[in-house]
């Protein structure tokens, strides 16, 4: 007995009897045939919605030959940089904050250059990535806390910052080479330099965009490839790679397409420190989340979205409870986590800034190895913990 079969659910083996309309207005020679290679498949969904499949006359599918295991972008760094903290979070915080505070004038001036279509101020660049690697090199949990901290006034320039700090403490965790830790942070800085030559208003609305408006926002990074290819003085690989951060796993990125090892290290690292920094920021198009929740949210895009073994170490690397992250302790106080602890990760330093009741406790309360019951979104209390820090 025939059986309707529609198109999406064939498979090779099926013996395609009828077809929804006369074999006559297709290009099929013959009146019936065993459905076995993608041409025959792709002229049936061309031309039909449904088949009727003969399951006696089907043949069983061969087997799909064995797949080997994609080999993770983890496996191309060859050269390795043990580094060692060099500086608690206390000393390193005022050098950090003169860093984060220099580099956000220097994205100012570049952007501003990139607006009205000149050049950038490479050395400037140069100087400003390499003052935050040494910083982050020495201890990374400072530039890291004063990154979560920061006011998200320039929502651009706030999260070029970010991404680029993300990006180094990454690189570090890694132990990738030091030049290699200062690119990653000079493709923070500047792979999204092009949304100044996008429409403004335009990456900043709420409702839905149309198609127009969709390919509009996405050629910023086209244009990023433009000013950086103009700029002289960069990394000659910077351009290019500031082209991967929105390219996944899976190939449903852009604006190529690219998949799996195709996007490499620093375009996997990018599009991941990206997607999370994202997530984690306030939004008018998409809620605001907690770092914890969006972690969670990029292990389950393991392997689809992103490099399965690369968002493992990301997670191990950023922590259950992030560095600037706020939480609530088992003590009903809420506290901002300041450090990680590298042997205990459920147990990071936290800093106690409002007790039980919700009163600010003054001055706030070291804990070493923090018990914390959930985390908290930035906003759900009323204090500003960032005045703690900045």
């Amino acid at each position: 007995m025939k059986k309707e079969v529609p198109i999406d659910k064939l498979y090779f083996g099926m013996f395609i009897a009828e077809l929804d309309r006369p074999w006559t207005e297709t290009p099929f020679i013959f009146q019936g045939f065993v459905l076995n290679n993608s041409k025959q498949l792709e002229t049936l969904k061309k031309f039909c919605k449904k088949v009727y499949v003969d399951p006696e006359k089907s043949v069983e599918p061969a087997p799909p030959p064995p797949q080997a295991k994609p080999v993770s972008v983890l496996a191309t760094i060859k050269d390795k940089t043990a580094y060692d903290e060099k500086a608690t979070v206390k000393a390193e915080m005022p050098v950090a904050r003169q860093a984060t505070q220099k580099t956000s004038v220097v994205l100012k001036d570049i952007f501003t250059a990139a607006q009205a279509g000149k050049a950038l101020d490479a050395p400037r660049v140069k100087e400003a990535v390499t003052n935050m690697t040494d910083s982050v090199v020495r201890n990374p949990d400072a530039m890291m806390l004063l990154a979560k901290m920061k006011e998200k006034s320039e929502h651009s320039l706030d999260r070029a910052l970010g991404v680029s700090i993300y990006m180094i403490t990454f690189g570090r965790y890694l132990s990738l080479p030091r030049a290699q830790l200062d690119l990653l942070g000079m493709l923070g800085l500047l792979q999204d330099v092009g949304k100044v030559r996008i429409p403004a208003g335009l990456l900043d609305k709420a409702e839905t965009l149309s198609d127009a408006e969709l390919e509009a926002c996405k050629s910023h990074v086209s244009h990023s490839l433009e000013i950086l290819r103009t700029t002289p003085g960069l990394p000659p690989e910077l351009p290019e790679l500031a082209a991967l951060h929105h390219e996944r796993y899976d190939g449903t990125g852009y604006p190529r397409g690219l998949r799996g090892s195709q996007i490499g290290l620093f375009g996997g690292i990018a599009g991941l420190v990206d997607c999370f920094d994202a997530l984690t920021q306030r939004r008018p198009y998409g809620e605001l989340m907690s770092p914890s929740n969006a972690l969670d949210m990029l292990y389950k895009a393991r392997d689809v979205q992103f490099d399965g073994p690369l968002v493992e170490q990301f997670i191990q690397c950023i922590g259950i409870y992030p560095v600037g992250a706020l939480v609530e302790l088992y003590s009903s106080a809420i506290a901002v986590v300041i450090a990680q602890n590298p042997t205990l990760r459920l147990f990071p330093k936290a800093m106690a800034v409002l007790d039980s009741k919700g009163k600010q406790i003054k001055p706030p309360t070291v804990i070493e190895r923090a018990k914390i019951k959930r985390s908290l979104e930035k906003g759900s209390v009323s204090f500003d913990t960032s005045e703690l820090f900045l």
